[in-house]
């Protein structure tokens, strides 16, 4: 029997094959993100998938399809949103970004949390798969 001492290359799985947006894709995400965050409830909906998942900070929780927009309809509305940190991530047709969240809006403190959305490239067309927010004491 032999032995070989050469150890075999290991095999890349996809998930470990990350790349980054072009310049414009990137500027498409992030308008489509701060429109998710000022544009109301109605645009929220339309670039977000039929069956996305939402994460907030309790209540509500968890949210999934319908149940998000009956939330955002109260929640929408932030008259500005100042995105930091902001990071882009990419793997073949999805896109993960990540950034921190200063928002305001008349009659409330100012809200800030860390925030990541998904994306998925469906025919040429981003649409928000999910979406969480950690809020920041």
């Amino acid at each position: 029997m032999t032995v070989s001492s050469q150890a075999s290359p290991p095999i890349g799985h996809s998930a470990h094959k990350t790349g980054t947006l072009s310049p414009r894709e990137q500027s498409i995400l992030w308008d489509m993100e701060e429109d998710f965050w000022t544009s109301g409830a109605d645009n929220a909906r339309a670039t977000t998938a039929t069956n996305a998942v939402m994460i907030f900070p309790y209540p509500p929780g968890i949210l999934q399809g319908d149940q998000i927009w009956t939330h955002l309809k109260q929640r929408t509305g932030w008259r500005s949103v100042a995105m930091a940190e902001r990071r882009v991530t990419r793997c073949h047709d999805i896109a993960i970004l990540t950034y921190r969240v200063s928002a305001e809006k008349a009659d409330v403190s100012i809200y800030k949390a860390l925030c990541a959305s998904t994306y998925l490239n469906d025919d040429d067309t981003w649409l928000r798969i999910s979406h969480q927010q950690t809020m920041l004491a």
